[in-house]
């Protein structure tokens, strides 16, 4: 089905959005952007943004963070229409969320499109963070399946969660999944774990290619290493995106 068609399925505007950057730009690339340092991740935005259709961050990691550091990030996703992704993974009690999610030093439902979190904690995470980003239009994705070795997000786990994403299809626009796990096209599916050759870290990250991804029925690649660690990034995203959007 065409991302337009999907749109108009789902009444999330930050999905809305994400198709419509989607058939606009012809991509389907997911930047995992985990640099420790601001200036290095400003410089890898600014290669890569015309290629990518979400900047995912992780900005708890970043040593030397501005205090308008939402403001530069927004500058950029307008300068090159992406969505911002905060891969928070939340997993935490509804009301701890709450504060987690719109409180503190990063003040995420602020400027982050998107964020996600584990089901462990029961639907409780959800509603809390529903309370704080669906006023806001944001999206929440749920982590149903992991890249990781050994990881236990599986079975009933992932079932679990994809009962609660259809419960809660105002606020939760897909998963971080494997594979497709649900025959609902506003649902969105985005895979870990993503490079070129198949292979393994030292860590236990299992790496899938782009072509496997899309073929098990992912709508969007997330790449990181492949991409950050690059001579060239922006070749190298190149690369990414045309063999994910091929693969449709």
């Amino acid at each position: 089905m065409e991302y337009k068609k999907r749109a108009e399925l789902t009444s999330n505007p930050t999905a809305q959005a994400l198709f419509a950057l989607m058939d606009k730009k012809q991509t389907n690339l997911c930047l995992a952007a985990d640099l420790t340092d601001w200036q290095e991740l400003i410089e890898l935005i600014e290669a890569v943004g015309s290629e990518i259709c979400v900047l995912k961050t992780h900005i708890d990691v970043i040593a030397d963070l501005p205090t308008n550091f939402a403001d530069k990030l927004n500058e950029l996703k307008n300068k090159y229409n992406f969505l911002i992704f905060e891969d928070r993974k939340f997993a935490d009690i509804g009301n701890t969320v709450k504060m987690q999610y719109s409180s503190g030093i990063y003040k995420i439902a602020g400027w982050a499109d998107i964020t996600n979190c584990h089901v462990v904690p029961g639907p409780g995470i959800i509603e809390g963070l529903r309370e704080i980003g669906l006023p806001k239009g944001r999206g929440l994705l749920l982590l149903a399946e992991m890249s990781s070795k050994d990881n236990l997000a599986t079975g009933e786990y992932t079932k679990t969660a994809v009962t609660w994403a259809k419960k809660y299809d105002d606020f939760v626009i897909g998963f971080i999944g494997m594979k497709k796990l649900i025959d609902d096209p506003k649902f969105i599916t985005l895979t870990p774990g993503v490079q070129l050759a198949a292979g393994q870290d030292n860590l236990g990250q299992q790496y899938n290619t782009p072509e496997n991804a899309i073929k098990n029925g992912s709508d969007i690649i997330i790449v990181g290493r492949g991409i950050y660690a690059a001579a060239n990034p922006q070749a190298e995203a190149q690369k990414y995106r045309q063999a994910a959007w091929s693969a449709l």
